[in-house]
């Protein structure tokens, strides 16, 4: 499940933002500090996350921490998506 959330992700940030062309796009890569995703590209990530796998993010989630990388992005999207887990279990 994790692997099919990053290729996503990672689909998406390619189709989304050119720059991420250029560079070898893993997981760890960080997509603030490498100028991949700027501020505004944050929301369009949120957008996309939202939409794509149902979850909801909130203000208190929009932090750095969150939106580092590729792995954390989906870390994210994992958490916000365990109490659906749960309760549909």
């Amino acid at each position: 499940m994790h692997e099919q959330t990053s290729d996503l992700i990672r689909a998406f940030i390619i189709k989304k933002f050119p720059i991420s062309r250029k560079k070898a796009l893993h997981d760890d890569l960080p997509l603030l500090e490498s100028g991949i995703i700027d501020s505004l590209g944050v929301l369009d990530v949120v957008t996309f996350l939202e939409q794509t796998f149902g979850v909801k993010i909130e203000d208190d989630d929009l932090i750095p921490e969150n939106f580092g990388n590729i792995a954390l992005l989906t870390q994210l999207v994992a958490k916000k998506r365990a109490p659906d887990e749960v309760a549909s279990s």
